[in-house]
């Protein structure tokens, strides 16, 4: 029995469009919730959020009986993060604040076994093997694992050739506010010159051949960066979902 089929990986691959939500909320039942929405893929996000991997796990499985694929951010690129993140399951991982070819590298190593990379060997007893459910897992994960890069500095920018050339690197992802905040514009994501860098970037990633993805909340700015070559792009955040609706009906109760 293979590893189940990673649909994002191979939509990405195509050149399809897919679009997501982020998930902030450390919650499965949320998790479940946003799962029936419709969207392509939902993020469990580990960086800025307070997800840790039990809260990842739990996540996942509320997701299993959903269509959207499942993408993880990890805080940081870390070996053993990887690792344990894998054996919880994930096949699609996120890594953020990644600015050399030899970083990603790095990384790829981290999700592949022994000869091709480091990534320990214990799949007998994890989620991703189904508890030794899937017998080859050993000799077919590797072929459904998406490893997506964020690139948010001037350094990533000025390497995304390098970086997208790198064999086991899916698609690279732009990070608009920690971007604004290197090219010297902390809070203006909007401004010129941080919207030319942007334009610029998705189209030199879509040249190496690597699926490009971005986060915005204006749905009007996410097809235009569709437009721009981005065909994977978080439109939509629990958090702000449920904030601004919850604002939202105060404020017309009261108005």
């Amino acid at each position: 029995m293979p590893p189940p089929r990673n649909k994002f990986k191979a939509a990405i691959a195509a050149g399809q469009e897919q679009i997501g939500c982020w998930l902030s909320i450390p919650s499965a039942y949320t998790a479940e919730m946003v799962g029936t929405a419709g969207y392509d893929w939902v993020l469990i996000d580990g960086e800025h959020a307070p997800n840790d991997l039990n809260a990842m796990i739990a996540s996942m499985q509320a997701l299993e009986s959903s269509d959207a694929s499942v993408l993880v951010r990890l805080p940081v690129g870390e070996t053993w993060m990887i690792k344990q993140i894998l054996d919880a399951g994930a096949q699609t991982v996120l890594i953020p604040m990644v600015e050399t070819s030899e970083e990603a590298v790095a990384l790829v190593r981290a999700t592949r076994y022994p000869p091709n990379g480091i990534r320990g060997v214990g799949p007998t007893f994890a989620r991703a093997s189904k508890f030794s459910g899937i017998a080859d897992y050993l000799h077919t994960a590797e072929s459904e694992i998406c490893l997506l890069v964020q690139v948010e500095t001037q350094r990533g920018l000025d390497n995304i050739e390098a970086i997208g050339a790198v064999d086991g690197i899916d698609g690279l992802f732009i990070g608009p506010a920690d971007l604004s905040a290197d090219l010297g514009f902390m809070g203006e994501m909007n401004a010129p010159e941080v919207q030319a860098a942007i334009k610029d970037a998705l189209g030199r990633i879509r040249a190496t051949g690597k699926a490009a993805g971005i986060l915005t909340m204006d749905q009007s700015q996410g097809k235009a960066y569709a437009g721009m070559g981005a065909n994977f792009i978080a439109m939509a955040s629990d958090v702000l979902m449920l904030v601004s609706s919850a604002r939202a009906k105060v404020a017309d109760w009261r108005g």
